[in-house]
């Protein structure tokens, strides 16, 4: 502590990878932070599929890969379409020399980096809710808690999608039930020759599955599965608009998934060991709220930090976290801690790919909004009957299949339907490339 009791130079709510990114980063710098989490330990309330991005986490802790608690090396990625009882499944598979991603287990994860935060000077706080703001002539200088109140010059926000301290000082609005997503997972427990044989990997290598259709076909929602050195992730995440009123859960849906016949055989024999539930961001640029205030930045998946066209959170949770604790150490050299001097964070954040690639995927979630029901349904059910029909031998001519296909396509569409989908999609695709 310095100056007086319970004051620090800066306070982050929440032990994740933004929150443990700005602490580093701060005491690096030769400053005090505090890290303040709800949790019983770092990554205990925190869930993902899930893998962390090699060259975003080298940015925090160059030598990760020699102490951190990895489980696999990821070197393929399978986008599977599921129908009712088919798919089809599309694979990319590389082993590159430095490896692109990890899969981990947040638990242990989070609690490494907390750990390693410690090493730096980095205060930790855990078991402890932060219920408000302590807002004063406009300008935050701490937090209250259930036990007591801290102060600092600067509070960085890691509090997660559902930031209420974030929303208590005006810089984000309520979050629409489009703009968010529940996640659901199970680690099953498998042992790791099976793992191994049944997604053909070596010990230390791991595989990706993206999930389509299936239980979720004409819904908002993609499904996952993660290999761990003994254990397989598997879970999807929908919108929240997709549930209401409708009487579906998640876990069912997951369930219906883990039975479906192409992903069955690869959790056979497992062992439920592990049940999550998360909240995810969905909004995207269009939703993402002001960044800072006087005294104040948000980071991470409470800046609605998430690429859902990549499943890219951690990644983009730690180089903003990283982001605000350069823009924090700035203004405490300065000492100058008002909106403009903390405006850098957002400034220097838009430089990044973080932003970047937020604002060329603007407009992705509208166009699937407005036509889940065709892209996430018929357009899948589509591709598998094509599989079906050009893997079929039934002495019919291709010819005559082909053209049964095509017209029948057509006319189940309707030339009015397909002109209206190849327009949304050459405007998303335009966003994307052009404009």
């Amino acid at each position: 502590m310095s100056k007086r009791e319970n004051k620090t130079d800066v306070i982050i709510v929440g032990a994740g990878p933004a929150g443990i990114a700005a602490a580093i980063t701060v005491a690096r710098a030769g400053f005090e932070a505090i890290v303040i989490e709800r949790g019983t330990f770092a990554g205990s309330k925190n869930v993902f599929g899930g893998a962390v991005y090699t060259e975003s986490v080298k940015e925090i802790f160059p030598d990760f890969e020699t102490s951190a608690p990895l489980e696999r090396k990821n070197i393929e990625h399978k986008f599977t379409i599921l129908g009712e009882d088919d798919s089809t499944v599309i694979s990319y598979r590389k082993s590159h020399e430095t490896p692109v991603s990890y899969t981990v287990m947040r638990g242990k994860f989070d609690r490494w980096m907390a750990e390693e935060a410690k090493k730096e000077g980095v205060i930790l706080v855990e078991e402890t809710v932060v219920r408000e703001l302590i807002v004063e002539n406009e300008k935050v200088i701490g937090v209250k808690t259930e036990l007591e109140d801290y102060y600092a010059n600067i509070v960085i926000l890691a509090d997660g999608v559902n930031s209420l301290l974030a929303k208590q000082i005006g810089l984000r609005e309520d979050i629409k039930p489009k703009d968010v997503a529940v996640s659901v997972k199970e680690v099953i427990k498998l042992d790791k020759q099976k793992i191994n044989d049944r997604f053909l990997i070596n010990d230390d290598e791991g595989c990706i599955y993206e999930l389509f259709g299936g239980s979720m076909l004409g819904k908002l929602g993609l499904g996952f599965i993660y290999t761990n050195k003994d254990s397989v992730s598997i879970g999807l995440g929908i919108t929240l608009d997709e549930l209401d009123g409708t009487g579906l859960k998640p876990y069912e849906l997951l369930e219906k998934i883990k039975q479906h016949p192409t992903i069955a055989p690869l959790i056979k024999d497992g062992e439920v060991i592990e049940y999550s539930a998360h909240l995810i961001p969905e909004g995207g640029y269009k939703k993402m709220p002001t960044l800072s205030g006087a005294g104040v930045m948000v980071t991470g998946d409470a800046a609605m930090l998430v690429n859902n066209m990549h499943w890219e959170g951690t990644n983009l949770a730690m180089v903003s976290g990283k982001i605000a604790g350069e823009t924090a150490v700035v203004a405490l050299n300065k000492e100058d801690f008002s909106e403009n001097s903390l405006s850098r964070y957002q400034e220097k954040l838009e430089g990044t790919f973080v932003i970047k690639d937020l604002h060329t995927y603007r407009n992705l979630m509208d166009v699937m909004h407005d036509k889940k029901e065709v892209f996430m349904d018929v357009y899948f059910k589509k591709i598998n009957a094509f599989f079906e029909m050009f893997t079929s031998v039934n002495g019919v001519p291709k010819r005559q299949l082909y053209r049964k296909f095509i017209f029948g396509f057509i006319k189940e569409r309707g030339f009015c339907g397909l002109l209206s989908d190849a327009w949304a999609v050459f405007k998303l695709v335009w966003s994307i490339l052009i404009k």
